[in-house]
């Protein structure tokens, strides 16, 4: 409660692109807003709009409601209700980005008068307002505010700032502030002491507050707000209170492109404990990629030759295996009795392992649409975290990115609707691939085809939407039934489905129909290695452990989740706890390293799979990568019990809806990713098996 009471609030903005300087003024005009909200520049006379945001309880940042909720007076200046053309409480004009992420700026009613360059080094305006005699309602909702530890949050000149609405404190003449003054770690011993006693504790409010504006020239650079312990009154019912705000305009030194530097926890961001997670992952990428090319060059070399002796295949030269380091003296010894019947049958070699099922190693896998178009959508959310990583990283040619509101929800909406197209070329030229191998597109007929073609897309277009507006739709519901600013307002929900229905689902159906017209493989008729055999092989029962899919899918997901957990930690920090990520570098790198190792894990897996002549590889890749999510889920509980203090059905049901969809988007990003890798590591072994 301390460190927020006196926090004080300084966003540096970082300098933003010559389009957006031309172009945000014309909106800002259009708009009904002042230009100098855009570009932060003022004049001896300007008006500084200070704008209130939400007000809500610390530890549930969802749990938050409009400022004016609670019965604060309208300050007496010249946009008080009473008065002509007021803009007391009147609403910001504000983006897609801005509404989704819960903010709702509102005028305050304060007048803020930009001072001259000449003025004195420190000037203050005190504004003042009187509430009318409270009544048992107001009265409970300070009480609320007190006890539940509510915080405000205000934006001067997009810097924003923070406060506490009141204490709960002993019934004591100290805790007006008489013997305590504006020390607060005074009134924090005192509670202490009281709480040891067991004492009642009553709500009290803070009346004055101090709002102090640095600039330099004609730019704000620094805004701090510090409540005053010595104004802290009591709440009763049919109490005045006082309300004061004290404006203090400051002269500073501090460059404009900096001032967000005292919003950026380096200290946190930057430890040594980061640093070394990046370094970790690395050790299991090198570690990964050893253990894989240990089965390339060392176990599937010796397979290639058995395989070859045991087809007899006449290109394996004399003496070749014997200076072959990799095979030992046991298995040179079979492979050159095999020698003796090459151009006939091999009696001491027997084919085994992977090498059975290369006539249903490219058999199409079950519920074929589906999974095109979970593949498909998966492609698009790689595309979609790349373009966004890659936005944020390039912060300092537009922008950075923390520092404006909503604008990484609102690249995240862009990215998403124009790599619709990607995912329907994904989902459309996967199932073109395999569709021929099923019972239909073996058939001269072709019945069904328009139809598997026609599902196909369906799900494409629908399964993301489906299941984002159903976890959505809930939260809004909750959002709304409580009142709070994180519910999506009509209009915005109508914006959002005119992007998707005219934007999002013709760019997939155009990607559709150009990956059923692309050229697959290079083979005109098979573009598979190997020619899949009309009827089915069976699959074998009695197989080791470590040949069982749901055995060492778990192992896989594991190694992808170590690889990413401790930078976890921080996005769940910053999504959770009032942090700015900014770190943008590490989020790239730690990206880079989730997909080395996805790849990595998932073809161990499938090599494992079919050596134990099980060919239903598809899925079974998709859920290695994809079995990331499971661990990321069962953390957000663990963080959501340890790492927080969040209550209530409202801050319940947001972060265990975000975090499924957080979850099941990482899934199909790693899902998608492992398929991809065992699709070409599957490829590549098959690819030197020649058959007749």
């Amino acid at each position: 409660r301390k460190d927020i009471s006196t926090m004080k609030t300084t966003p540096k903005r970082g300098n933003n692109s010559a389009m957006r300087k031309q172009f945000l003024p014309l909106l800002a005009t259009i708009c009904g807003v002042g230009a100098d909200d855009y570009n932060h520049r003022y004049q001896e006379g300007d008006r500084v709009d200070l704008w209130v945001n939400k007000v809500g309880p610390y530890a549930n940042p969802q749990e938050a409601y409009e400022y004016y909720i609670l019965p604060y007076c309208a300050p007496d200046t010249r946009h008080h209700p009473d008065k002509k053309d007021g803009s007391f409480n009147a609403l910001k004009a504000h983006t897609i980005g801005e509404r989704l992420g819960g903010h709702a700026l509102r005028h305050s009613g304060h007048d803020i008068i930009y001072p001259s360059l000449s003025a004195p080094a420190e000037m203050g305006i005190l504004e003042t307002c009187t509430t009318t005699p409270l009544t048992a309602e107001q009265v409970k909702l300070f009480a609320t505010a007190a006890e539940d530890q509510w915080f405000y949050q205000m934006y001067a000149d997009d810097l924003p700032v923070w406060g506490m609405v009141g204490e709960m404190l002993p019934d004591l003449e100290a805790a007006t502030g008489e013997n305590f003054g504006n020390d607060l770690s005074h009134l924090e011993e005192a509670v202490a002491k009281h709480e040891e006693n067991r004492g009642e504790f009553k709500p009290y409010v803070y009346t004055k507050r101090t709002l102090q504006v640095s600039h330099n020239g004609d730019r704000i650079i620094k805004v701090d707000l510090t409540s005053e312990p010595a104004s802290l009154t009591e709440v009763k019912l049919g109490v005045t209170l006082k309300f004061e705000l004290d404006i203090q305009w400051a002269q500073t030194n501090t460059p404009f492109h900096s001032r967000f530097d005292r919003y950026l926890d380096h200290a946190f961001f930057k430890h040594q404990i980061h640093w070394f997670s990046i370094f970790n992952s690395f050790m299991m990428v090198l570690f990964l990629m050893g253990l894989v090319a240990l089965i390339l060059l060392r176990t599937l070399r010796k397979d290639y030759a058995r395989y070859a002796l045991s087809h007899g295949r006449r290109d394996v030269e004399e003496g070749e295996l014997d200076d072959d380091e990799d095979i030992d003296e046991d298995e040179k010894h079979r492979l050159n009795e095999g020698r003796s019947n090459v151009g006939g049958p091999v009696t001491g070699v027997e084919d085994s392992g992977w090498k059975q099922v290369h006539g249903d190693v490219f058999r199409a896998p079950k519920f074929l649409p589906l999974l095109a178009a979970i593949l498909g959508t998966g492609w698009q959310v790689v595309t979609l975290v790349m373009g966004v990583v890659l936005f944020a990283v390039a912060g300092p040619l537009h922008g950075e990115v923390h520092e404006e509101r909503g604008e990484v929800l609102t690249a995240i909406l862009v990215f998403y609707s124009l790599s619709s197209i990607i995912a329907g070329y994904a989902s459309g030229s996967y199932f073109k691939l395999y569709y021929a191998t099923t019972v239909m597109g073996r058939s001269k007929t072709g019945a069904g085809g328009a139809t598997q073609w026609q599902l196909t897309m369906a799900l494409t277009v629908l399964l993301l939407p489906s299941i984002l507006g159903a976890v959505l739709s809930v939260l809004n519901g909750i959002a709304l039934m409580y009142g709070t600013i994180y519910y999506i307002p009509f209009l915005v929900l109508l914006k959002l489905f005119f992007l998707w229905i005219f934007v999002s689902v013709p760019l997939c159906i155009l990607g559709t129909l150009l990956g059923r017209h692309a050229k697959l493989g290079s083979k005109k008729n098979d573009p598979f290695p190997c020619r899949v055999n009309a009827i089915p092989r069976p699959i074998p029962e009695d197989i080791p452990w470590y040949g069982v899919p749901a055995n060492l899918i778990p192992f896989s997901g594991l190694f992808s989740f170590g690889s990413i957990f401790i930078e976890l930690y921080y996005i769940l920090t910053s999504l959770w706890n009032y942090k700015f990520y900014h770190v943008y570098g590490f989020l790239l790198g730690v990206y880079a390293i989730l997909c080395l190792v996805v790849c990595m894990t998932t073809i161990i897996v499938v090599y494992f799979c079919l050596n134990s002549e099980n060919y239903l590889w598809q899925w079974t890749a998709f859920y290695s990568g994809g079995s990331t999510a499971l661990y990321i889920f069962l953390y957000s509980i663990y963080y959501f019990v340890f790492k927080t203090s969040m209550h209530g059905l409202v801050q319940t049901s947001f972060y265990f809806g975000y975090m499924i969809l957080i979850s099941l988007g990482m899934g199909t990003l790693c899902g998608t990713l492992g398929h991809w890798a065992a699709n070409k590591f599957v490829r590549t072994i098959f690819q030197n098996v020649k058959v007749d």
